[in-house]
């Protein structure tokens, strides 16, 4: 979780909604960039964290991470002017 007060490191990534989950490697490449599951309010699916977990364990295995990476689909950041 980070605190971005600012929103300057929400525009250095080009963040778009929350919540959404970047995850870097020991080499602090970025891996992972996407939605913690397919859950959704109204879709019955269960909060698993499967995408997130998926990637998670990819890299402390040192197995590669999944390029099927689907976006969050939270809500919009409101920027500050």
């Amino acid at each position: 979780y980070l605190y971005d007060a600012t929103q300057e490191v929400a525009k250095a990534y080009d963040a778009a909604c929350t919540p959404d989950f970047y995850l870097f490697n020991a080499e602090l490449e970025l891996v992972y960039r996407g939605r913690i599951d397919d859950s959704r309010p109204g879709n019955d699916n269960p909060l698993t964290g499967e995408d997130l977990r998926t990637a998670l364990d990819a890299v402390l295995t040192g197995a590669p991470v999944s390029p099927v990476q689907y976006p969050s689909g939270g809500c919009n950041i409101k920027w500050k002017k």
